[in-house]
């Protein structure tokens, strides 16, 4: 009995994260443009493809999600070796202060670094956009990257290093012919969360993107305004397959690589 229950409770919260997104990708291929079905279509899709601001707003949204992941992931791995250096109480204080950008509202770092790139801006003479929506990207994304990595620093066996060292590698490899695979996993998996991460970001988008740069998030807020378009019915299903098939394949070769090495 308590087996059912704790079935039906799974099922039940399963059902309501994951039935509106099943509801958005079925009615992204309705023949009508309301919530009431007219028959199947894909006729969406090709208007979404031949939509020149919506093909923009994606490639704007890809090539910040794909900079922004690349970059933090390399600047937050070397901020977790570094973080891990430390000795006692300025190693948790170092680790604290890289964790308040989590935890801290969207809203208040949005605003706060408006705020930020408007002064800079007016000092330096450039507009907020591309370049600011990056540098906001980079900062929010490189503190997941040191969640990720930090667990795996503490777990690595420190004496390989040196055994690296020993035997003749110098720094450099050593790090990456040691250190690097034993953080890889860590690694790979800040890079996804900093991916989706900075592919769907709204809020801080919103506060630092100016007024020419535009991102697919920012986009479908604005298609919100007006009338229910399927168009984003069908954005949003593809977003969803995407960002989907590459958590199964992360976990496809993470599930791979765990049985070869349990062999």
């Amino acid at each position: 009995m308590k087996k059912l229950g704790s079935k039906i409770y799974f099922a039940v919260i399963m059902a309501f994260l994951y039935l509106p997104i099943v509801y958005l990708i079925a009615y992204s291929f309705n023949n009508g443009k309301t919530s009431v079905w007219k028959g199947f279509t894909l006729k969406w899709y090709e208007a979404l493809f031949n939509d020149a601001q919506i093909m923009g707003s994606l490639y704007n949204t890809l090539i910040i999600a794909i900079l922004a992941s690349v970059i933090s992931t390399v600047l937050g791995t070397l901020a977790a070796i570094g973080i891990y250096n430390f000795k006692g109480g300025v190693r948790s204080a170092l680790q604290n202060v890289s964790n308040i950008p989590i935890i801290n509202p969207e809203i208040v770092t949005g605003v706060s670094l408006m705020l930020l790139f408007t002064f800079a801006g007016v000092m330096m003479g450039f507009e907020m956009g591309f370049w600011t929506v990056l540098l906001a990207h980079i900062g929010f994304c490189t503190p997941y990257v040191i969640l990720n990595v930090t667990p795996r620093i503490r777990r690595m066996d420190s004496s390989l290093y040196e055994a690296a060292l020993d035997l003749g590698c110098s720094p450099v490899q050593a790090f990456f012919k040691v250190v690097f695979h034993e953080l890889l996993p860590g690694i790979l998996s800040g890079f996804l969360i900093s991916f989706t991460y900075s592919l769907d970001d709204f809020v801080i988008t919103y506060f630092t993107r100016g007024s020419r740069f535009q991102t697919l998030p920012v986009q479908i807020y604005t298609m919100t305004h007006q009338r229910i378009n399927p168009k984003a019915n069908a954005l949003s299903a593809i977003m969803f397959v995407v960002v989907m098939a590459i958590l199964l394949i992360y976990n496809f070769v993470s599930m791979r690589k765990s049985k070869e090495a349990a062999r």
